[in-house]
């Protein structure tokens, strides 16, 4: 089965058989290395903050984004110093974000540590996002890398843009599919973009594919984000969701979905729930089934699908060195993940 029919028919596929790591094989050498980098660029001599960065360096994630610098590189060239720039760059901002992220929110976990703000208070936290804003900007400048650091810059403003826009949304309660597109595409989308041209900047000077490898990674950042949102609303295939966004009243495109197909009564009521501020865990019972049985899975399931199989249309034609095959199944794995 191809990659392609896979993302189309994702429970019939053989290919998600694989781990993320033996998926990331081929530049498993390079994120060895990137790590090294990345904890060279934030080191610092002052005792607080040194002792904030050793913890939030044992907080490894999946690394997806430096994934796909590497990855895109290798598609059109070599992965060489630019790269390393380029995914630390992109690492820095993506860590800021989430820990402004977690004092906006109050989040008291992340990857499951407590959180920043939890442990240190939410001035630690801010400044602690703003540091590593700051050392992003320097490794750009350090490397006189103009072209990487007018592309991040683009990505923060576009990221900042999204967070107010759902910001607003989400008081007045008129979330759209539109917004919800729009919100996501600069949220989350504009990151996953940013990585793959990147990637490509540092690889190539073919503009075309610059561009195109940006807006593959625009429809891949999309699928990613509609996969988290799904997450959240999963009955049985995740574990036990968090329903973090239920809680925290966020519309997203599963509930967008299920609206659009229930009776006007079902979905008055629905939306009453998701406006209570404490919600109780029938409420959260309540409003997960009301997902679930007006297609509202399946409906931002095939939203995602959609979004993947378009990215992989347009991978296929720009003229790909090698690892075409490994950047498909990274994208597999994005809309299979189970957390």
């Amino acid at each position: 089965m191809s990659t392609e029919a896979a993302i189309q028919n994702p429970a019939t596929s053989t290919i998600t058989s694989r781990s993320l790591r033996e998926i990331t094989k081929p530049v498993q050498d390079h994120l060895k290395t990137f790590r090294s980098f990345f904890k060279d660029e934030i080191s610092s001599d002052v005792f607080l903050l040194d002792q904030i960065i050793r913890y939030l360096l044992r907080q490894k994630g999946k690394e997806i984004r430096p994934t796909l610098v590497f990855m895109t590189a290798r598609m059109f060239g070599d992965i060489n110093k630019r790269s390393y720039v380029a995914a630390t760059m992109i690492e820095l901002l993506h860590t800021a974000t989430l820990i402004h992220d977690d004092v906006v929110d109050e989040a008291d976990l992340r990857r499951d540590f407590l959180s920043i703000n939890k442990l240190w208070k939410n001035k630690a936290g801010v400044l602690l996002g703003d540091f590593l804003l700051s050392k992003g900007l320097l490794v750009a400048l350090d490397h006189k890398e103009y072209d990487l650091l007018h592309v991040l810059s683009d990505a923060v403003r576009k990221m900042s843009e999204g967070e107010l826009r759902q910001l607003k949304t989400s008081k007045l309660f008129n979330m759209t599919e539109d917004r919800y597109y729009q919100i996501i595409s600069e949220k989350t989308a504009s990151l996953i973009s940013a990585c793959c041209r990147c990637g490509a900047i540092a690889a190539t000077d073919n503009p075309d594919v610059v561009e195109k490898m940006g807006e593959i990674g625009l429809k891949v950042g999309i699928a990613f984000q509609i996969k988290d949102d799904l997450l959240d609303y999963g009955m049985d295939d995740v574990g036990k969701p968090r329903r973090n966004d239920i809680q925290e009243r966020k519309i997203t495109l599963p509930l967008i979905k299920a609206l659009e197909h229930a009776g006007r009564s079902d979905s008055k009521h629905v939306v009453r729930l998701m406006k209570k501020r404490k919600k109780r865990s029938e409420d959260v019972d309540q409003i997960v089934k009301f997902v679930n049985d007006f297609g509202g899975l399946s409906g931002s399931r095939e939203a995602m699908n959609r979004f993947a199989s378009e990215a992989l249309e347009e991978l296929k034609k720009l003229p790909v060195k090698e690892g075409l095959e490994d950047f498909e199944e990274l994208i597999q794995f994005i809309i299979t993940r189970r957390k």
